[in-house]
């Protein structure tokens, strides 16, 4: 496992109002799981790679206007910052896939044919769901082996009314394709050993991004 440091030029948002600030930087462990190389932490950035700011909503009703007027968002579990600290943000599908870019430069958001390389690797789509989950956190002690590092955190997930939910008992984080219809994630849950793939969620969602660097041979 090693440690990436990324900074680059970010706008903060305070009670309504920009504050420029020269830079910011997150230290972002990363794995190598086969050929892969993954975030070990959920994204939690609130700009876009060119440095423009990701609006963040901060109420329910924030939520729903951002997805209905097709604008990037993302939130804190229940909207509360000391939920970012440990489970980094959700964001929604306008976010993922706007062209500015919401990894960090190197970096890209993660796949479904991703997270099916990374489940054969370990073992198989039916099994690979332990091993990938974090060590704790899960509902009922149902935590995982984290077998190779990922880091598979409970963080849940907003809907469309932007009501918070499934926190310690499901992952959930987006595929990037901005052409499905529906769209799709992949999750994990509590007491289930298998990667689901879920394809109903709505572009009004709310979930985690992991990104992923691919190590070339």
């Amino acid at each position: 496992m090693r440690t990436i440091k990324l900074t680059f030029i970010s706008i903060f948002l305070f009670s309504g109002i920009c504050f420029s600030q020269e830079t910011l930087s997150q230290n972002y462990e990363s794995v190598k799981i086969g050929n892969q190389e993954w975030m070990v932490q959920n994204l939690n950035v609130c700009v876009f790679r060119n440095g423009d700011i990701i609006p963040e909503a901060k109420t329910p009703d924030q939520w729903i206007n951002y997805y209905t007027e097709g604008k990037p968002a993302w939130c804190y579990y229940n909207f509360k910052a000391e939920n970012g600290e440990k489970y980094g943000k959700l964001y929604n599908w306008f976010a993922v896939h706007d062209e500015r870019g919401l990894a960090p430069e190197g970096w890209r958001v993660s796949t479904c044919e991703d997270w099916e390389i990374l489940a054969k690797y370990a073992g198989g789509t039916d099994v690979a769901a332990k091993k990938l989950r974090s060590k704790t956190g899960w509902q009922w002690d149902e935590n995982g082996t984290d077998e190779f590092g990922f880091n598979g955190t409970p963080a849940g997930s907003i809907n469309a009314y932007g009501m918070c939910g499934d926190i310690k008992n499901w992952g959930s984080w987006w595929c990037y394709n901005p052409l499905s219809n529906p769209v799709y994630g992949k999750y994990l849950k509590y007491d289930d050993d298998r990667i689901e793939d879920y394809a109903s969620y709505l572009k009004t969602d709310g979930l985690s991004v992991k990104c992923i660097r691919e190590i070339k041979e």
